[in-house]
């Protein structure tokens, strides 16, 4: 797990930090990645974000047309939660048997929906953002191992997005990067299923003495917790 800090969300950033990285990224609708998608990285819609426009629609005002869209959305999710265990190429059969189905008559019934409603409604916003990313929504099904939704990645987000207010002063770029690389360290310590501050303090004390060629055995995915008295 990798964070990284920026002074803004300019578009700029999102291009320095994934470099000349190409491949395909599942994200929301963010517009700081479109100048990506054009130079190669193919995008991904997150599904989870086209869900929370019907869910938020619902939420407001019982909207039936919206319960409609999640009933379809959550036999998706239903057939992900069956797949979960499967091989990549087992994952791509049942979704092409059984997702596409769905994804194709929720797609046409949006549309007919769509012609139903005033422009500028929030019906017509919550349809809108799905129709318009349609293609990004539904390419998770040309390969199995490609996940439906970026929640696993916005899940090792919320921690320190539930914190914002708490490091709104950094106290300079540097200092904001800096803090960027510890809660890479401790977040992919926990995914890793080290306690985070076994691992940090023992990467601390080994560090002064640890070969530089070796400097590689204290990152999370390659540390081994020293056995106890040692």
């Amino acid at each position: 797990m990798v964070y990284d800090f920026s002074p803004s969300r300019a578009g700029e950033h999102a291009r320095n930090f994934m470099g000349q990285w190409n491949g395909k990224l599942v994200c929301d609708d963010f517009a700081g990645y479109k100048a990506s998608f054009e130079q190669g990285i193919t995008e991904i819609g997150c599904m989870a974000h086209a869900r929370r426009k019907f869910f938020d629609l619902h939420s407001a005002n019982k909207s039936q047309l919206a319960e409609q869209a999640l009933h379809s959305i959550a036999g998706l999710y239903e057939i992900e939660r069956q797949a979960r265990h499967m091989s990549d190429e087992e994952r791509w059969r049942i979704r092409q048997e059984k997702s596409s189905p769905i994804l194709d008559a929720l797609h046409d019934w949006m549309l007919a929906q769509r012609d139903r409603v005033p422009n500028g409604s929030a019906t017509a916003k919550a349809l809108d953002y799905s129709l318009k990313r349609w293609l990004a929504l539904t390419r998770y099904l040309e390969d199995g191992a490609v996940p439906i939704d970026n929640n696993q990645v916005e899940n090792q987000i919320r921690p320190w997005a539930l914190g914002r207010s708490n490091w709104l002063f950094a106290g300079s770029l540097r200092s904001g990067k800096r803090a960027a690389a510890i809660m890479s360290l401790i977040q992919s310590a926990r995914l890793n299923g080290h306690d985070p501050y076994a691992y940090l303090k023992d990467v601390l004390m080994r560090l002064p003495t640890q070969r530089a060629s070796e400097i590689s055995q204290l990152l999370p995915h390659q540390w081994i917790q020293p056995e106890a008295g040692m």
